[in-house]
């Protein structure tokens, strides 16, 4: 980022103020405003902050109207392609792509650090058995700081090197456990001799009583999802995280915050929202009432999974996504489960309808990633589990970034005050 020669010119009750501008490496230039109020004596007003810089970073930028995701400058669908999961949380947590030396060291370090606490255990067996999988992430993530003292101290670097592989390594060991504890089956501990993704798989779907083998096409769709979900700029989520850490909070419960926040339909649950219109419409015979009901401006039904807030073009993660899509589709077939068959007819007539594609109301990232976790056998309730595991290293990179830098300071938003003004206090006997 650097100062601009430009400056933005504010004038406001007689008042002119110089702000001065940023030139950043992508995207549009930036008014700074942080001595606004010292100088002015005003505050801006822009609720949810989406016209705001909460911060600088380096690690991921977005032209939703292009349709670009950068992390450290590399695109989305290469990454995807030709790279896996450990790689990309190398690269967002360090900046760089690894040497094969660093990625074999780095990919050890998850692989051994996957199992958590033997006393954890009794915290998943505290909660209720109908407890949904998230609410026993946010609880069973924020005891982490509990049990593991010597990665809590923020202003230790070697501490908050271990806190983040200790985040991006145990986190798929909790997910499948809540997984596992919700359909009352006995846990499963990780094996070092599988990869990361194929790991995940294995916790969740095998069982004492039988050999389980991963396939390497479902394998290779659940690395690409956790890929495609990494990181995404400063969204709800990562905010949430960088707002907790602003106050020094020990990195457990800022990642803890992250997934509270994940959990709320309008982030996280998009996936899940799609797979229950899916179930709503039942079979494909019905799609076109409801084609024409999300025509409607007067019907407050709307598709989900199509289009984006962000991404006013094609979202890239979804190119990458339809493929896994289409080869899991392939491998387990739609001919037994209408709702899979729902999705592959809805997704032509999106893709080809005039109404969709003038709109730009492409399949999104979220419509096929639950088409692959249901096909996979996943609940509905998982979804929003595996998005937090998918997410966790770019909260972690996120908050490892926000702590060495120099600018930090606690979050305090301003407000515009719309309630009484100052009255005195009347005592009860003569209101």
């Amino acid at each position: 980022m650097t100062e601009s020669t430009k400056t933005a010119t504010l004038s406001f009750d007689g008042k002119t103020l110089e702000l001065p501008m940023f030139t950043p490496s992508e995207g549009p230039n930036v008014i700074d405003i942080r001595k606004l109020y010292a100088q002015g004596h005003v505050f801006t007003y822009d609720p949810g902050f989406t016209s705001t810089a909460s911060c600088d970073s380096t690690i991921t930028y977005i032209d939703g109207d292009e349709g670009v995701l950068l992390h450290r400058g590399y695109p989305i669908g290469q990454l995807a392609s030709k790279s896996h999961y450990l790689e990309v949380c190398y690269l967002l947590l360090y900046g760089e792509l690894p040497t094969a030396a660093e990625l074999e060291k780095f990919e050890l370090t998850i692989t051994r650090h996957t199992m958590i606490h033997e006393q954890m255990h009794n915290f998943f067996r505290g909660f209720r058995r109908d407890a949904h999988p998230m609410a026993t992430m946010v609880g069973v993530v924020g005891a982490m700081s509990a049990f593991y003292h010597d990665s809590t101290d923020i202003s230790d670097s070697q501490q908050r090197e271990i806190a983040s592989h200790r985040l991006i390594a145990k986190m798929p060991t909790i997910a499948a456990m809540a997984y596992k504890y919700s359909i009352g089956q006995p846990f499963v501990y990780p094996r070092n001799d599988l990869d990361y993704a194929a790991n995940f798989l294995h916790m969740c779907f095998s069982v004492p009583a039988e050999e389980y083998h991963v396939n390497p096409i479902l394998s290779r769709a659940m690395d690409r999802i956790f890929t495609l979900h990494a990181d995404h700029e400063q969204n709800a989520s990562t905010s949430t995280v960088r707002l907790a850490s602003s106050s020094g909070a020990n990195p457990f419960a800022c990642i803890a915050a992250g997934i509270a926040c994940l959990w709320g339909p309008a982030h996280g649950g998009a996936n899940q929202a799609c797979l229950e219109m899916l179930r709503e419409i039942g079979t494909p015979d019905r799609i076109p009432e409801y084609i024409a009901r999300a025509k409607d401006k007067n019907d407050p039904f709307r598709l989900m999974g199509f289009g984006h807030r962000v991404y006013k073009n094609m979202d890239p993660r979804a190119t990458v996504m339809k493929q896994s899509a289409d080869e899991v589709l392939e491998l387990l077939g739609v001919e037994d489960n209408p709702l899979l068959q729902v999705a592959k007819e809805l997704e032509q007539i999106a893709l080809h309808d005039e109404y969709f594609v003038s709109k730009k109301l492409f399949p999104n990232v979220d419509f096929y990633s639950g088409i692959i976790l249901e096909a996979m056998g996943f609940p509905t309730s998982m979804f929003t589990p595996i998005f937090a595991l998918s997410r966790t290293v770019g909260w972690v990179s996120q908050w490892k970034e926000m702590i060495a830098d120099p600018q930090n300071k606690i979050g305090r938003p301003r407000q515009l005050y719309l309630g009484e003004t100052a009255r005195d206090y009347v005592d009860v006997e003569n209101r």
